[in-house]
């Protein structure tokens, strides 16, 4: 098939660590065959007249056999307006807490659904969400995850001292770094925690003992990172999937994770510690359950195993090919 895919967010020379989800499916739907152009935002940079680039990127774009847009708004939204190629969307999270939260989202939301042959949400959470929100998506969506690259995730020997814990993701009050942060000075000991990302909460967070900041790196580079630590924690204060913890998972590390939004569906107690994100003592406590468990830990690799991004990309695949089979009927 001929793919074009549209998204507001995708790895760029100055953003390497931006949308890395996304790319990660198109690489595993080019493996099966399928020429892709792309129509995408690879910055953080330009603020909202990037999204009339993407707009005129997709515009001008090869016709295709098949769309296949990443977030409902502005991406879907492009996508839906742009032609009248079929449409297949994927929403990710921020893209539905919008609706009902900003002005005319909802009503471009809707057409969007209204327009797409299929709505993919990346967790069963999302998809309740996003029906509850907007009751015209119910029946019209599916759910399947991102995805994690087994190969490049792979599984890594315990690494030799002290507990090493390790949170990658901006350094925000959604993702819950200060209090993740204040926990583990609670633990004393020789363990260090490490932050790989950056954001406007970094201040709050340098200079504390034994916490590190790593800032952006490449996605290529989480890889590394993971084998050299021993848990993997993202607390957030909403996780819609959790793509960090599916990719620790993969290298067999255990893991302390939120238990609001898709991290329940996929994070046996065996891989790790669901955790209340306003709680401090009861996060400080996973911590300490979490350090505890295997590693490398083969529930967590398992785990992770169910949501091998090829998997996902075939699922992914079907939706595209029943998509463009409507057109041409």
């Amino acid at each position: 098939m001929r793919i074009l895919l549209v998204s507001q967010m995708y790895p760029g020379p100055d953003a390497p660590d931006l949308g890395t989800f996304v790319a990660q499916v198109e690489r595993a739907l080019c493996d099966r065959g399928h020429e892709i152009e792309r129509a995408v935002v690879d910055t953080r940079g330009g603020g909202k007249l990037r999204y009339l680039d993407l707009a005129r990127r997709t515009v001008r774009a090869a016709k295709p056999d098949v769309v296949y847009a990443h977030f409902l708004v502005p991406s879907g939204l492009i996508a839906a307006l742009a032609g009248r190629a079929p449409l297949v969307v994927t929403a990710h999270g921020r893209d539905v807490r919008n609706i009902g939260e900003l002005p005319g989202i909802a009503a471009a939301t809707r057409l969007v659904v209204r327009r797409a042959s299929s709505v993919v949400c990346v967790s069963d959470y999302l998809r309740r969400e996003l029906e509850a929100r907007l009751p015209e998506a119910v029946g019209r969506t599916e759910v399947i995850s991102s995805g994690v690259d087994l190969e490049q995730f792979a599984l890594a020997p315990e690494p030799d001292g002290p507990t090493r814990y390790l949170c990658v993701g901006s350094l925000s009050e959604r993702k819950n770094v200060v209090r993740l942060a204040d926990a583990f000075a609670s633990l004393g000991g020789d363990a260090s925690l490490t932050f790989v990302g950056d954001g406007p909460l970094r201040r709050a967070l340098a200079g504390r003992d034994r916490v590190h900041l790593h800032g952006r790196v490449a996605h290529a580079e989480i890889p590394a990172l993971l084998a050299a630590s021993h848990v993997l924690c993202q607390p957030s204060m909403l996780e819609p999937l959790g793509q960090s913890l599916l990719e620790g998972m993969a290298v067999g590390r255990p893991v302390v994770a939120t238990r609001i939004g898709g991290p329940p569906e996929f994070v046996p107690p065996d891989a790790g510690v669901l955790v209340d994100p306003l709680d401090t003592d009861e996060l400080a406590r996973a911590l300490r359950t979490a350090a505890s468990l295997p590693v490398p830990n083969a529930a967590a690799r398992a785990a992770a195993a169910e949501h091998d991004v090829r998997r996902q990309a075939e699922k992914i695949e079907s939706l595209l090919s029943r998509a463009a089979a409507g057109r041409r009927a």
